[in-house]
């Protein structure tokens, strides 16, 4: 047979094989899973989840479907919530999913079109009506309970309960019956709206005159205890004072009376103390005075007259009898 023959007749043998085993052969990668369908009815048998090679009858007798089952993500966009005050909020949420039974998944959204994406695509659009529907859980929770100055946000406890209610609807049907694996859901952004900003606004406001006069009403009281108290100790203070300069002038009074009964008694005594008296008072400062010692009250000083006196006798003190009396 001519070279020039042979070369030709390989290659088509070659296509031909190649194009037999596209149509009787697939792959099935780690992250897939597989349908296969016999004239387009797909089976419990019908699903492939193991990775490798596979075989399968030519076209249109069986075909496969090959779907993704990492994990995929679908947010919303801004609602209108209400809360259980009746405050507006919007909401924004994300929902986290995958493919969990590729069989029910394949029956469900099968019709959507002949190619995975298009399954995908009605998916998600079931998804963001079934996650809408759930989102109505905020209604349970109050304003507060879910912007909590300490940070005992309720959060997490509505992102459960909108998980919850995803994954059992009200028809009493669960996403699972969609082939669908809800795994997480999430809140990202929740901001309030107009309306419910300038209503905060107000109760904020509202709480910080409150709380202002509360503040005021305390510092009057703390500031009325304290000038009772400084009136309590003003009076306990001059009524010990009173007390006080009572004993002290009852015992001058008596310190007074025993010093003039002394006095009384010894007469010339109390002139002596009387001359004494006068002459500190007289001769204080560095003062010069020229007396005679006759002088009344300067007898003291006279040396002759101190010399006459006998052991224990007081000098007399120069005034007449008749200024004594």
């Amino acid at each position: 047979m001519n070279a020039k023959k042979i070369v030709p007749l390989a290659l088509t043998v070659v296509f031909l094989l190649a194009m037999l085993s596209f149509t009787v052969t697939y792959s099935v990668r780690f992250t897939e899973a597989a349908v296969v369908t016999t004239f387009g009815k797909a089976s419990e048998q019908s699903t492939i989840t193991e990775p490798g090679l596979r075989f399968k009858l030519p076209y249109p007798i069986q075909s496969v479907m090959t779907y993704d089952t990492r994990m995929r993500l679908l947010q919303t966009r801004a609602e209108a919530q209400q809360t259980r005050d009746d405050r507006q909020i919007i909401v924004e949420a994300f929902l986290t999913w995958r493919v969990g039974d590729p069989l029910k998944f394949f029956e469900r959204f099968s019709n959507a079109g002949n190619r995975p994406e298009d399954h995908f695509d009605d998916a998600e659009s079931t998804l963001k009506s079934l996650l809408a529907g759930a989102m109505s859980e905020t209604g349970k929770y109050a304003l507060s309970d879910l912007f909590s100055p300490d940070g005992n946000t309720k959060l997490p406890e509505l992102e459960g309960r909108i998980l919850a209610a995803l994954q059992q609807t009200d028809q009493g049907n669960s996403i699972a019956d969609y082939g669908i694996e809800a795994v997480s859901v999430g809140i990202h952004r929740v901001r309030l709206a107009d309306a419910t900003t300038q209503a905060v606004n107000d109760r904020i406001a509202a709480n910080r005159d409150r709380i202002a006069r509360e503040i005021e009403s305390a510092g009057e009281a703390e500031a009325e205890a304290i000038r009772a108290k400084a009136a309590e100790n003003r009076e306990r203070i001059l009524a010990f004072a009173q007390r006080r300069a009572k004993e002290i002038e009852a015992e001058g009074n008596i310190a007074a009376a025993q010093f003039q009964a002394e006095m009384n008694e010894y007469p010339d005594l109390a002139v002596f103390l009387k001359n004494l008296d006068l002459i500190k008072a007289s001769f204080s400062d560095r003062t010069t005075v020229i007396l005679s010692t006759d002088s009344p009250g300067l007898r003291l000083l006279d040396p002759e007259a101190m010399g006459l006196l006998s052991p224990g006798q007081i000098p007399s003190s120069g005034f007449p009898e008749s200024w004594r009396r």
